[in-house]
């Protein structure tokens, strides 16, 4: 009987989402004839790359779009028969004002480029942003400024990922590491997408900074909650990175080099297209030594990337095609027998057709694998082995269709295969070994309402038809965001959502360290990890180069999976399941006016877990964190930067003293048949202490030189200026004090032509 009512409501949901597809591929019938619309792509001038998230203003009427990640934009219920004026802007390019008539009845089409601005005018930038339209529901979603990453002070080199500690809502557990919780989230429920696949361990040099190389990125959005319905598979946060790609005019290159990487980017055009290929790897561990208490790791790795791009209009009209892959190596070997190897990688391998119709409609098919393994060796070290493997096989279509009110009308459909493999040994000495296989079968849809310019609304589910588990199968996850301009100086927001997640990761809240995150699928024993996100705040602009944004948040998490702590016997679960809640308050003050920039994010929160009735702070809760950025363009090519952070104390785990273990042959052995013991950490309550505030203040200076057809960029970068002492754990055998960064210097030299 219960399976007959899965069939009847999926057969539903499908029939539901192809009567969906058919309306929107029906030939608008352009009821107001005297209106017609306007549909267009902005690229840059030099090098054909499509300009994500421009701004393009019909000035005569006041109205107008953003582009969205592909260049393109649509305008509709334009007066027809008339010529307009059209202004087209977008930071770090000159802006540009055209006149284009728009005849009723039609659709007006139209290719724009913008020319870069020179060094002498380039604007500072902001680490965060949100779109021109006031009205869009943007609640918890920035833009990151790819050029500002540039500025920034630089741990080792520029990361997208470090850059995110600018913003309101996002912590970190130190300077050893680019990881990052979201609003009292753990960083396995974050979600990192390079062109639309996701990634695994996003991390190099045992989390240290990110594989996503700056080089590679053509743009990023992050959201922090209320994420549109098209984003399944995590609760927390989405981190989307669209890469470059390429250039349609020339063949050009960069290369660059570190203190600890040495990279290079080559692009070009192609018959129809262009490509991009990035390449980087390590050549020196002696920075790490800082990062690492000058402990010396044989740290090697390298990224690669590439993308290619093959339009031609008299093959398939209006339709874009992509290639793309990507590829991460991790190495810590030893030489010693007596220490153990580490290795991990990333191989992720998609393809992308991207069609524009004759009607208002845009679609977009994506087919991708994206595996990640690790493996633990410990050699003759006496640690423990680890063994992981995960395989995800997915395939998406996605259909947006924009009305004449210019309200716009999503659906999608995202099958996907996962398979998993793991092998470790648990503390006490017992060992699992899994090897998984599940499919996870979803649509969705979603409607943004902004024809009111003081009123929007984008309102969808996402339903998992069949989940990666049967637990999981037929979960609906609502997500609802609502925008008002009750006066043109102030917006009102407000957000709630559901989302599911039927993937974990082994996270010890005892480890300082995670050499990476092992991952698998939730056990059937367990029902999928769940979260309802609550959030609302308001922005305020009385003065134009000043905002003010607070926003106030309340997470409710259900189905945690975590280590089992008390696992005895081999038929005690691997897995335990908790309980989690978090809520706060984010402040976000702006301040930017040509040459400077001056922004301030405070945030005021709390996170709790629960597993087996014990309530305690999970490792990442920061009551109060602090960040202050300051950005001033000298002219001629010069930029400098400071920085300043304070973080609360976060909790940890306080060793008590060392118990004799016993180990017998047997379960049922009588204590004369022990065949050994070993000494045997004892902790106390977990996470019951708390470390000292961290503090820290960084200061980067930067030139731009151009000659002639090459460009030369410079950086210094001095980190922990007046070397705070933080610390970052006491070492469990010895009590050695280890702290994070001290007094360090750092510098890059990047040449491009």
């Amino acid at each position: 009987m219960m399976r007959e009512f899965y069939i009847r409501n999926k057969l539903l949901v499908f029939g539901m989402f192809f009567v969906s597809i058919f309306l929107l591929t029906t030939e608008n019938n352009f009821t107001q004839s005297k209106y017609g619309k306007l549909r267009g792509v902005v690229s840059d001038s030099l090098s054909g790359q499509p300009l994500s998230f421009c701004n393009i203003l019909i000035e005569d009427l006041n109205t107008g779009a953003s582009t969205e990640e592909n260049g393109h934009f649509f305008i509709s219920s334009i007066p027809g028969d008339k010529e307009y004026s059209l202004l087209v802007s977008y930071v770090g390019y000159i802006s540009k004002n055209l006149r284009v008539f728009i005849d009723a009845n039609k659709i007006t089409e139209i290719e724009i480029l913008l020319v870069p601005t020179s060094i002498e005018i380039q604007t500072v930038e902001k680490i965060g942003s949100v779109p021109i339209e006031q009205n869009e529901t943007d609640l918890g979603k920035e833009l990151i400024s790819v050029q500002s990453l540039e500025t920034l002070p630089k741990g080792v080199e520029a990361d997208i990922f470090r850059s995110l500690q600018f913003l309101p809502g996002v912590s970190s557990t130190g300077d050893v590491s680019a990881r990052y919780y979201v609003r009292g989230g753990a960083s396995n429920q974050n979600l990192v997408l390079i062109d639309g696949v996701p990634i695994y361990n996003p991390f190099h040099a045992l989390g240290m900074f990110s594989v996503v190389d700056p080089e590679m990125i053509n743009s990023a959005e992050f959201y922090k909650s209320a994420f549109p319905t098209e984003f399944g598979g995590r609760i927390s946060s989405v981190m989307k990175i669209n890469t470059k790609e390429g250039n349609k005019n020339r063949f050009g290159g960069s290369a660059a080099g570190s203190f600890l990487t040495a990279k290079s980017a080559v692009y070009g055009p192609i018959p129809d297209g262009s490509f991009m290929l990035t390449g980087r790897k390590s050549y020196s561990n002696n920075v790490l030594k800082n990062f690492l208490n000058d402990k010396n790791l044989p740290i090697d790795f390298y990224d690669l990337s590439f993308k290619v791009n093959y339009y031609n209009p008299d093959f398939i009209d209006d339709s874009k095609f992509i290639l793309h892959g990507f590829f991460s190596s991790d190495k810590i070997k030893h030489d010693s027998p007596y220490k153990e190897d580490i290795s991990w990688s990333n191989n992720i391998l998609g393809f992308k057709r991207f069609q524009v119709y004759d009607v208002p409609l845009y679609s977009e098919f994506d087919i991708y694998i994206s595996q990640f393994t690790g493996e633990v060796d410990p050699k003759l070290s006496g640690g423990k082995p680890l063994k992981n493997e995960l395989t995800d096989l997915s395939l998406r279509f996605d259909f947006t269709y924009i009305y004449d009110s210019n309200d716009e009308l999503g659906v999608g459909l995202s099958i996907t295969s996962i398979k998993s493999k793991i092998f470790y040994i648990h503390r006490n000495g017992l060992f699992s070994d899994r090897s998984d296989f599940a499919a996870n079968i979803s649509v969705y849809g979603r409607y943004k309402y902004i024809r009111n310019k003081n009123f929007g609304l984008d309102i969808g589910s996402r339903v998992n038809l069949e989940g990666y588990k049967s637990a999981g199968n037929f979960f609906f996850e609502p997500r609802v965001n609502v925008t008002w301009l009750p006066f043109k100086w102030i917006r009102l927001k407000a957000s709630a959502g559901r989302y599911q997640q039927g993937l974990t990761t082994i996270s010890d809240e005892n480890e300082v360290i995670s050499l990476f995150e092992p991952w698998y699928l939730i056990p059937e024993y367990l029902k999928p990890a769940r979260a309802t996100h609550f959030s609302s705040g308001f922005d305020l602009q009385i003065w134009k180069p000043f905002t003010f944004s607070v926003e106030g948040y309340y997470k409710l998490m259900q189905h945690l999976p975590t280590i089992n702590q008390n696992k005895i016997y081999d038929t005690d679960p691997d897995l335990i399941s908790g309980s989690g809640k978090s809520y706060g308050w984010e402040f976000l003050i702006r301040y930017t006016d040509d040459p400077i920039s001056i922004s301030s994010a405070y945030t005021l929160g709390w996170s709790y877990k629960t597993v087996e009735g014990w309530k305690y702070e999970p490792k990442y809760d920061a009551r109060h964190n602090l960040s202050l950025l300051a950005e001033y363009n000298l002219g001629k090519g010069w930029k400098a930067s400071v920085q300043w952070f304070y973080n609360s104390g976060l909790p940890f785990t306080p060793s008590l003293g060392y118990y004799d273990k016993f180990f017998f042959d047997e379960l049922y052995s009588y204590f004369d048949q022990y065949v050994g013991y070993s000494p045997y950490l004892l902790l106390g309550d977990i996470n019951s202490k708390r470390l000292p505030d961290y503090h820290r203040m960084d200061f980067s200076l930067s030139k731009r030189i151009e000659i002639w057809v090459l460009k030369i960029y410079a950086d210094i970068s001095i980190l922990n200026v007046y070397d705070r002492a933080n610390l970052f754990y006491l070492d469990r055998t010895t009590g050695e004090r280890v702290n994070m960064l001290p007094f360090l210097t750092t510098a890059t030299l990047k040449l491009e032509i």
